[in-house]
C-alpha cells in the first residue's frame, strides 16, 4: 500500500509538473508579450483619464459593499487568485450541468478588460491574466483598483462606467446611492446584454436580489435594511 500511495504521489508531481510546463509558461510568456506591447500603466491610464471617472473615496459604502459581496468576497483581504473561489465555482457549474458561477477575482477581471476583451480565452491568455492580476496588485491598491473595476464595467443600455449608470438609469450620483440602487448596478456587468433596464428589467431584479442576499448573508446590510431594499422600487426612474 505504502508503493502505491508513493507511486500515486509521483504521478500527480508528473502531472503538476507537466502542467507548469503547458500552461504556467506558455501564459508568462503570453503575459510578457502583451505587457511589453503596452505597458500596464498605459493600459490603464486609459481608464483614468476618463472625464467622468470616479474615485474611490467618493463611491457610496453600499456600492462598494454591494460590488465586493457579489463578485469578490474576499478582495480586501486575499492577494492573488481565489483558489477558494475557483474550486467552489467548478463544483457548483459541476452540480448544475453548465457553466453558471465564475470563479475570477476583481483583479482578474481587471486584468481580461485591459487587454483580452476581444480575443479567444485560450488557457495560455487565462493564466496570462494570473500574472497581469498579480502585476496590479502590486502597482494599485485594493481601493483604486476597485474604482478601476466600476469605471470601465460596461452597464448595459449605452452607459460606460459608474458614473453613467448611476445617473442615467437612477439620476443619482455614485456618492449618493440606494442599497437597492448600488445592489441593481453591482449586478449589470455580470451580462450587461441581459440584465440592462430598457430590455432585461425582470433578469435585472432577480440578479439585484441574489446581490442583495449575498450582501446580507456577509453582513453588509441588516435584515431590515434587506427587506427594505427588496421593497423598493428601483425601476420606476428609468422606465417611467
Amino acid at each position: 500500500m505504502k508503493k502505491l500511495i508513493g507511486f500515486l504521489l509521483k504521478v500527480i508531481l508528473c502531472l503538476a509538473l507537466l502542467a507548469g510546463f503547458t500552461i504556467v509558461l506558455p501564459g508568462y510568456i503570453h503575459y510578457r508579450n502583451t505587457v511589453d506591447e503596452v505597458p500596464l500603466e498605459k493600459a490603464a491610464q486609459v481608464y483614468f483619464d476618463m472625464e467622468d471617472y470616479v474615485q474611490y473615496a467618493v463611491l457610496d459604502e453600499d456600492l462598494v459593499d454591494a460590488v465586493v459581496a457579489v463578485e469578490d468576497q474576499r478582495f480586501f483581504t486575499r492577494r492573488g487568485m481565489d483558489v477558494r473561489a475557483l474550486i467552489r465555482a467548478i463544483l457548483h457549474n459541476l452540480q448544475a450541468g453548465e457553466s453558471i458561477e465564475g470563479g475570477s477575482t476583481i483583479s482578474q477581471q481587471i486584468a481580461k478588460n485591459l487587454y483580452y476583451q476581444t480575443i479567444h480565452r485560450t488557457t495560455a491568455v487565462k493564466a496570462a491574466e494570473i500574472f497581469i492580476m498579480i502585476e496590479l496588485e502590486e502597482k494599485y491598491s485594493k481601493e483604486d483598483l476597485l474604482a478601476l473595476y466600476m469605471n470601465m464595467n460596461y452597464y448595459g443600455d449605452g452607459f460606460w462606467g459608474i458614473s453613467q449608470a448611476s445617473k442615467g438609469y437612477f439620476g443619482a450620483v455614485p456618492s449618493d446611492l440606494t442599497v437597492a440602487q448600488s445592489a441593481m448596478l453591482a449586478g449589470i456587468p455580470n451580462a450587461p446584454s441581459a440584465y440592462q433596464l430598457s430590455t432585461g428589467s425582470e433578469l435585472a431584479v432577480s440578479r439585484q436580489r441574489k446581490v442583495l442576499s449575498r450582501m446580507y448573508e456577509e453582513e453588509y446590510i441588516t435584515q431590515e435594511e434587506y427587506e427594505n431594499a427588496l421593497a423598493e422600487d428601483v425601476l420606476s426612474y428609468y422606465l417611467h
